[in-house]
């Protein structure tokens, strides 16, 4: 219940430890990375995925290949294990929610997560609740019934 209560209510959360640091800032804003090229969105296309190591490593082979959080990096990608990253938003399961049908009507990252690329940690800074996803389709013309996000029973 907690946590369901977090989801709703939590803005300006403390970031969740990752298992690596990871600055959003330095590679989505100084680097100028799409979101895309490190999260994928596998079919069906409601979740954002977490890059592969071997993503990573494209760069970090060369580019700070002593730092201890490349080294950790690397160290799962040697093991052929995924970084247990820790998710910073949480769609309650009773809510459908596509990423990809979102993307697919230009709705921008930052609508959702924030201004991501000036931020070296991300936390829940938007409050993801049901009146703000129905005041956002409202402005932007989307479906705004009950089953277009809810099962109907």
């Amino acid at each position: 219940m907690l946590a369901l209560l977090l989801f709703f209510f939590a803005d300006h959360a403390p970031p969740p430890v990752q298992p690596i640091a990871y600055s959003h800032k330095l590679h989505a804003g100084t680097l100028g990375l799409a979101c895309k090229t490190c999260h994928t969105n596998p079919d069906p296309g409601e979740l954002m995925g977490f890059p592969a190591t071997g993503v990573c490593m494209t760069c970090h082979q060369t580019v700070k290949k002593d730092s201890p959080q490349i080294q950790k990096l690397a160290a799962f990608h040697e093991h052929k294990q995924p970084v247990p990253w820790k998710r910073v938003y949480q769609i309650p399961s009773f809510v459908y929610f596509s990423h990809r049908t979102h993307l697919e009507s230009g709705t921008a990252c930052e609508t959702c997560h924030g201004p991501v690329k000036e931020r070296d940690a991300l936390w829940r800074e938007k409050i993801l609740s049901m009146g703000n996803c129905m005041e956002c389709h409202q402005k932007t013309h989307a479906l705004n019934d009950c089953d277009t996000c809810h099962e109907p029973r």
